[in-house]
């Protein structure tokens, strides 16, 4: 007799289908495995309600549904400097835990419809696909609101670079491309920590003319330091209040060059003590809510 089940075993021993135990599984109705890693007893499995398992099963649907209905949920047209959200991005969130994984493509998977509306319901849903939705350089250009030649420039600043990369198979057309992904946090946070930068003008620039950025010169690799006077300016606040954050905080950055006068400190590090003490915040363009009132036999939407 058997003592335990994995997951196709209990849900073959239910006559529930794979994707409904693992709902059941992350919803609730089934407790959590007994047995081992991702192993169940006997005696939990023949205790589930079948029928319950059946009906809190919808779907599932595929990522790229869901990426329509949290692109919907954002707005239409999309806010400023918001990409689309993409089915990829919908595996991104199944391994953030946002959503839960029912079957097909690890990278593009299916997933629980009601779950989905839970989530595009959620007025912090940018915020959520910053911190854990990776950008390509297209995207992250979007996100950024400027052009691609200047996103690229950005990068050979060195101010932004590569958490992972992605190997897409464009088949016909040069076949496999390796392609960098950048944080949706570290892009969006780059007019804040680069407050020298004219951003509308870079966000402006006319099609086919030189980026402004071309004649900035990259920091040697490790060296990228910013003054007080810098880091009051990112934080927007005087000069005086980030020495009283450094005397009062011991976990402020300690200096990595320049004069007792006037310390330099390591960009990164301070931007991470920024962030950490809520002195700065991540850009999230959370847009307006909307209401949307139907007019009966007219089609007409009212807003």
């Amino acid at each position: 007799m058997r003592e335990s089940y994995d997951e196709s075993g209990a849900a073959s021993r239910l006559k529930v289908s794979v994707a409904a135990w693992r709902w059941a599984v992350a919803s609730g109705l089934v407790p959590a495995a007994d047995a081992g890693a991702g192993r169940w007893s006997r005696a939990v499995v023949l205790a589930v309600d079948a029928e319950a398992v059946r009906a809190a099963m919808r779907g599932p649907a595929a990522a790229f549904w869901a990426a329509e209905r949290l692109n919907e949920a954002l707005g239409e047209p999309l806010p400023f400097g918001r990409p689309r959200v993409t089915a990829a991005a919908v595996g991104h969130l199944v391994r953030a835990g946002h959503l839960a994984y029912l079957g097909g493509d690890a990278d593009h998977p299916d997933v629980h419809p009601d779950q989905v509306e839970a989530l595009a319901r959620r007025r912090d849903l940018p915020v959520i696909l910053d911190r854990h939705v990776p950008l390509g350089p297209d995207q992250a250009a979007v996100r950024l609101g400027v052009r691609r030649v200047d996103f690229d420039r950005v990068v050979d600043l060195g101010w932004i670079t590569p958490t992972g990369a992605v190997e897409i198979d464009y088949k016909r057309q040069g076949g496999v491309t390796r392609v960098p992904l950048y944080s949706a946090q570290d892009v969006a946070l780059l007019p804040v920590i680069r407050p020298e930068v004219d951003w509308h003008e870079l966000r402006t620039v006319a099609p086919g003319r030189r980026s402004p950025l071309t004649a900035l010169t990259p920091a040697p690799e490790g060296r990228d330091t910013v003054l007080m006077a810098g880091i009051g300016r990112i934080a927007g606040v005087g000069r005086a209040a980030v020495a009283n954050w450094r005397r009062r905080h011991p976990d402020f950055p300690a200096p990595t060059g320049g004069t007792a006068t006037h310390p330099e400190f390591d960009r990164p590090a301070a931007i991470a003590w920024l962030l950490a003490h809520d002195k700065i915040t991540v850009p999230s363009g959370v847009p307006s809510a909307t209401l949307v009132l139907r007019g009966d036999g007219t089609g007409r939407e009212l807003r």
